[in-house]
């Protein structure tokens, strides 16, 4: 068996044929790294411009316009909502000033009533005060002629208890200028 040794010019290689240090620093295999270098950053260039980046460049465009869609979509809801609250503020002052006009209507309604209640209760009071008032005279006059009758009554016992006679005429007349002062 022979062996044979071969003299390796590199100055990278040692006599077994392994390399010293990093093959990548040796200058004499630069030129076959550069060729596979082109070639690699060829092939990913290609990749990455053919594939990757339309991809990018489609995903980044749907997400532009799905941003854009929703800011549109937030820009109208917040105009509706806005419509809305002014929509409701509307309702609510319309609903106030309803309220208030019940409530006036209902308290105009209220004080007639209690004005025919009091006019009622008044002309009751009025009738009821000018029938006392009538029952009063009748029995004021009742009596004053009672009083008429009981002093002649009177008088004539005195005049009798006295020891004299006297007339009815007589006495009637004396009571009657007595009684009007």
């Amino acid at each position: 068996m022979a062996t044979e040794t071969t003299t390796s010019t590199s100055a990278c290689v040692d006599a077994s044929g392994g390399a010293i240090g990093m093959p990548q620093l040796c200058p004499d295999w630069f030129t076959n790294q550069i060729f596979w270098l082109v070639i690699a950053l060829l092939a990913i260039f290609f990749v990455l411009s053919k594939i990757a980046l339309p991809r990018i460049a489609a995903v980044l465009a749907e997400r532009s316009g799905t941003i854009s869609n929703d800011l549109a979509s937030a820009e109208d809801l917040k105009r509706k909502a806005v419509e809305a609250e002014e929509a409701y503020n509307k309702a609510l002052a319309d609903a106030r000033a309803e309220a208030q006009s019940i409530a006036a209507q209902t308290r105009a309604e209220i004080k007639a009533d209690l004005d025919d209640a009091i006019a009622k209760a008044d002309a009751e009071i009025a009738a009821k005060a000018a029938e006392g008032e009538a029952k009063i005279a009748e029995i004021r006059a009742g009596a004053m002629e009672s009083v008429s009758e009981v002093a002649k009554d009177v008088a004539a016992e005195i005049v009798t208890a006295l020891g004299q006679t006297a007339d009815a005429k007589t006495v009637g007349d004396a009571v009657a200028a007595r009684l009007k002062g």
